[in-house]
């Protein structure tokens, strides 16, 4: 294999909660309440909607708050990655990713490990580097057979709520189906909360919940249930995250020159750039935007 080449989950998808609109020659974030779910096509007009998208929805042009998912792993953070990370924006390569301990970072064509004291306070990155999250999902929409048991769909986010709040859910998740988190019909959810800085209206993040009609017990008791045929049938969860974790060791970055320009337009975009408020903010994602967003929006209503 070569060495170098972060081997990722295979992705089939992508799930945001915003898109990027050109405007006046610039193309900024644009953010929403709902999810969108494409295919890996983007178009003139904007990323190709994925069936699923359509699918998901009782009835046309609804809302999409919820989203059927099931974990590819049962280690949480092979479902979700999440690092601190800088872009050089006139290569449209990773310079340096790190954790809040240690970092990997470029200097003289090189890759260098070396401390890494937080996006906050890194003089290296003057305020450019920021969180960056991606989690793998299966879409299992109910009564409908898996066809694909890895191929996934990729939610992107640079906002802390929204990793925050998944990798919390995956560790419990994890602890409480004893080990068996691959095997959890679950569900991705908008939510909305308010906060003294967002002057009491609603920010929008991403969380990871039980299905709606779904018990804690009838949830526990599919897994266990998912669990058993699995192990009947000869998958093997285990040897299927092993594989996981050496295909994300085998290289330095996640991120290629494939997905770059798009990662940089959605959650890097240029400081210059006035976003769809009309007013001049610092960088944001899109979906920190939306998380961070004082706009006055309809709340959600959640279960």
């Amino acid at each position: 294999m070569l060495k170098g080449l972060v081997l990722t989950p295979p992705v089939i998808g992508r799930i945001s909660i915003g898109q990027v609109v050109e405007k006046d020659g610039k193309r900024l974030p644009q953010k929403d309440d709902q999810f969108t779910i494409t295919t890996q096509i983007q178009t003139r007009e904007g990323w190709k909607k994925h069936p699923l998208d359509k699918q998901l929805r009782e009835q046309p042009n609804q809302k999409l708050r919820e989203i059927p998912v099931q974990m590819v792993f049962n280690q949480p953070d092979l479902n979700l990655r999440a690092d601190y990370c800088l872009f050089d924006r006139q290569t449209a390569r990773p310079i340096c990713v790190g954790n809040g301990e240690t970092c990997q970072r470029r200097h003289n064509n090189t890759i260098e490990t070396q401390a890494c004291p937080g996006a906050d306070v890194c003089e290296f990155a003057q305020g450019q580097c920021k969180p960056y999250g991606r989690l793998n999902v299966l879409i299992t929409p109910e009564g409908e057979a898996q066809s694909d048991p890895i191929g996934s769909f990729t939610f992107r986010t640079s906002g802390f709520n929204s990793i925050r709040t998944l990798a919390s859910r995956l560790s419990y998740f994890q602890a409480i189906s004893q080990n068996r988190l691959s095997c959890l019909p679950l569900a991705l959810r908008v939510r909305a909360k308010s906060t003294r800085q967002s002057f009491g209206h609603p920010i929008y993040y991403v969380d990871l919940t039980l299905r709606e009609g779904m018990s804690l017990e009838q949830t526990l008791t599919q897994a266990k249930n998912i669990h058993q045929q699995r192990m009947e049938m000869g998958f093997l969860q285990n040897a299927l995250d092993a594989a996981a974790v050496k295909g994300f060791s085998n290289g330095f970055f996640e991120e290629d020159s494939d997905t770059v320009d798009s990662i940089l337009d959605e959650f890097y975009p240029d400081s210059t750039q006035t976003p769809q408020t009309g007013t001049t903010t610092h960088p944001q994602s899109l979906n920190s935007a939306l998380e961070q967003s004082l706009e006055q929006l309809t709340p959600t209503t959640t279960h």
